[in-house]
């Protein structure tokens, strides 16, 4: 009986100490997942903040996203955290700590990190849970654990150059790889958006560079009465600052409710106010994408479809053609340009407005940011003003929408350029991720 009592207690031990460890294992699970979240929070908020776009890498700039405990940065990795409980509790230590690619000269204030910063920074998050109860694990004297986990997340860029973006809600407003705001000194005509993969002009128009410009993606339509005749291919026109835009072709797109007085029947309409899911564009492939000018270019890409597919993505108010008429705005609204970092602030007709958000207030992502596929036109034959053209999508240009007029002039901010550099072939859609992404755990 002494056997089986001692074999018993044994047994039961055992059973316990499994229970133990196995708990702990939970617990370093969350905890890892924890992380995770908290460091890819973080790494989104600097990438949607532009901020990744200013090879100066100004102290000051940086600072306002991430710099030190109280940025936001650093308060989105942390509420994510406590959104993610470790053994049923949210209470647990969230450390947050910055570094350049590479982990050289890590600080929890961003700002202090250099200039290599810029270039795919980095973003480790450690969250740690003390006092987990053991029970069984008693026995042996153990006292309450800790569970430690460890994330590093990367704005990343996959592009050849310089600069961390994303094709996000791809829109069917195929531009020329023309920059409307550079002019060449001899022959002023336009320079490009990218060469050779990389951005002709980079970082902030206060620096001469791209990002911050104001212009107007406009129809490629040269009104004539009722009708138009393209320009063929399209342009940019600096005074005023204009660049032209043809519809891509649309396979089919995501249905989404008509929420202008106009339905959206159109697929290019509805790709537009919504994301296409299902058009692919292949970036840097020879002639893989498409442009379509089969519909009447007043109606299909003119006004019309491009006017109420744009006013519903942004929550403007049908009829207006200004900022402050319901949609988002970069800080100050209708500043040009706009403060750098951008900041974007919440129009009235925001539906997180609706939800108590104050009209008015920081938010960190919008519907009016979109991405625009740039074509290469000079390798391209001239566009079929009826029917479809094979063109080679070379990059693409990230705008904030600051409102659109009813002949389909929409206008816009540069926040980003990106070149497919060293990976074309790269299929973008609508549903494509902002490309933040986790390099290491522990």
């Amino acid at each position: 009986m002494a056997l089986v009592a001692i074999a018993m207690f044994g047994v039961i031990a055992m059973a316990g100490v499994s229970i133990d460890i196995g708990t702990l294992y939970q617990a370093s699970a969350e905890a890892q997942r924890s992380a995770d979240a908290a460091a890819l929070a973080a790494a989104r908020t600097i990438s949607m903040s532009g901020l990744t776009t200013d090879p100066t890498n100004s102290s000051l700039f940086w600072s306002q996203i991430c710099g030190g405990a109280s940025s936001p940065a650093t308060q989105a990795a942390i509420a994510t955290a406590q959104q993610n409980s470790v053994a049923g509790a949210s209470n647990m230590t969230v450390t947050v700590i910055y570094s350049a690619n590479g982990g050289a000269n890590a600080s929890a204030d961003c700002s202090v990190v250099g200039a290599p910063f810029g270039v795919n920074p980095l973003v480790t998050v450690t969250v740690r849970q003390s006092n987990l109860p053991v029970y069984f694990l008693r026995v042996w004297g153990a006292s309450p654990s800790t569970v430690t986990a460890t994330a590093t997340a990367e704005a990343f860029n996959a592009s050849a150059g310089s600069y961390a973006t994303w094709p996000r809600c791809v829109k069917p407003w195929v531009v020329p790889n023309l920059d409307p705001d550079h002019l060449n000194p001899r022959n002023y005509t336009s320079q490009p958006f990218l060469s050779s993969g990389a951005i002709q002009n980079p970082g902030t128009v206060a620096n001469n560079g791209v990002v911050g410009e104001t212009f107007t993606l406009t129809p490629d339509c040269h009104h004539h009465g009722s009708g138009c005749t393209l320009r063929n291919p399209p342009q940019a026109n600096p005074s005023p600052p204009t660049l032209q835009y043809v519809p891509g072709q649309v396979s089919s797109a995501t249905a989404i409710p008509a929420c202008t007085t106009t339905p959206l029947a159109d697929a290019y309409a509805q790709a537009i106010a919504g994301c296409d899911q299902s058009t692919q564009y292949q970036c840097g492939v020879t002639n893989a994408n498409s442009v379509d000018l089969s519909e009447n270019p007043v109606h299909g890409f003119g006004g019309g479809d491009t006017t109420n597919g744009a006013q519903c993505l942004i929550h403007q108010a049908a009829g207006t053609d200004s900022v402050n008429n319901g949609q988002d705005g970069l800080a100050p609204i209708g500043g040009t340009p706009p403060n750098y970092p951008f900041q974007i602030q919440a129009g009235s007709s925001n539906p997180v407005v609706a939800e108590g958000l104050t009209a008015g207030s920081a938010i960190t992502s919008s519907t009016s940011i979109v991405t625009v596929p740039i074509y290469d036109q000079t390798q391209t034959q001239l566009l079929n003003p009826t029917g479809v053209t094979q063109v080679t999508i070379i990059g693409f240009l990230q705008v904030f929408i600051n409102y659109v007029d009813d002949t389909g002039d929409v206008n816009v901010t540069v926040m980003n350029v990106v070149g497919c550099g060293s990976s074309p072939g790269t299929i973008f859609n609508g549903t494509s991720p902002v490309p933040v992404r986790l390099v290491t755990q522990q």
